[in-house]
């Protein structure tokens, strides 16, 4: 099979569809990679190290879309890729389709075969190429929340640890799941006050058993998280139902409850956001606040590490890739009810319950 491997033109986006070592493993099985000119020097891959495991490099996009069977990307395409893409030809990249009208009708209208990576799941209901990504994200929310609630950035100017003699930051992390652990995780090291929210009361049993003392669950309810508000000065948005829109769990209402300089990331903004005053932002302009409460919604958090980002990603999609290039796209999803639950989009029809459901779709 031919496979493309375009530069990711989202803003800051620096990661790329596949490493080096990725291109070698394809090469040895007979397949054909293309790599877009310096696709991968944003996540520290020289043209070079393709070449030597045995890619071609394309100068353009436009050269790569046109050339490739299947396209091996990290984010959703956006509008500059639209036209690029072709009838039949197979995308495999994240696209959380539930929170972008337009993109969807666009990948309808493209009849392309749209693969992706956020509802590939397996039987226990883990999510194998969103997790690496989750990890990241979860960890770097508490990264990037510290960094806000520091005076200059707009924050309370709180120490996210304390010291000595001054309490440490209280976190407040809505939903337990891979993003949430690795957030808690995260805080706690760094010496926070730390509480977890979630509705699944075996998924807190099992974090009140593996999590660090100093994180304590909660069972989510509005009238829980009301009374969690007005002493939280870091807030985590982490739920999500694969594939879905996801539910606003802080509403405008309740943004007075928490104090000035309080900080929100919401790391559920791919699929819409759990926060209802959170929209998109850029790692180039990544806050925003309202009633005083500084919001963080960057829909491409993993991208601030891209080398760390792009080897965990290929890492997890490459086994996926080599079955889909081996076999095709159709045989693959056959073979394996895992990877054919990642089917979104199918030659114009969406064929993924919760995209049609969102938008209306039959």
């Amino acid at each position: 099979m031919i496979i493309g491997v375009p530069k990711e033109i989202k803003n800051n986006e620096n990661r790329v569809g596949m490493t080096p070592s990725g291109v070698t493993e394809l090469v040895k099985r007979g397949h054909q990679v293309y790599i877009q000119h310096e696709a991968g020097a944003g996540s520290g891959f020289a043209d070079e190290a393709y070449l030597a495991a045995g890619a071609k490099i394309l100068p353009t996009a436009e050269e790569v879309y046109g050339t490739a069977e299947m396209i091996v990307k990290v984010k959703e395409p956006i509008t500059p890729e639209y036209a690029l893409i072709k009838e039949n030809q197979l995308l495999f990249t994240y696209f959380h389709f539930a929170s972008d009208e337009k993109l969807t009708r666009a990948m309808i209208a493209s009849k392309a075969v749209c693969l992706a990576y956020e509802t590939v799941e397996l039987p226990d209901h883990s999510l194998p190429l969103l997790i690496p990504m989750s990890e990241i994200a979860g960890r770097m929310s508490i990264q990037e929340g510290a960094r806000f609630l520091e005076k200059p950035q707009g924050g309370k100017g709180i120490l996210l640890g304390g010291v000595p003699g001054v309490k440490p930051a209280k976190v407040l992390i809505v939903g337990g799941g891979v993003v949430g652990a690795n957030a808690a995780l995260m805080a706690a090291g760094m010496g926070a006050d730390v509480t977890i929210a979630d509705i699944n009361l075996p998924r807190l049993r099992y974090l009140s058993e593996t999590l660090p003392a100093n994180v304590k669950t909660l069972y989510s309810t509005e009238t829980h998280l009301k009374e969690e508000l007005p002493d939280t000065d870091l807030l985590i948005g982490s739920v999500l139902i694969p594939g879905d829109k996801a539910p606003h769990l802080i509403t405008r209402s309740m943004l007075p409850l928490m104090k000035p300089g309080s900080v929100m990331v919401d790391v559920a903004i791919d699929q819409g956001g759990c926060f209802e005053t959170s929209h998109p932002t850029t790692h180039s302009e990544p806050t925003y606040v309202i009633d005083g409460i500084v919001h963080y919604a960057v829909a491409n958090i993993p991208g601030a590490v891209p080398y760390t980002s792009t080897m965990a990603l290929t890492n997890s999609t490459l086994p996926y890739v080599i079955a889909l290039a081996n076999k095709g796209w159709k045989q693959a999803c056959e073979d394996d009810a895992c990877l054919a639950r990642g089917l979104n989009i199918v030659n114009g029809k969406v064929t993924y319950k919760a995209v049609a459901d969102v938008f209306g779709i039959n």
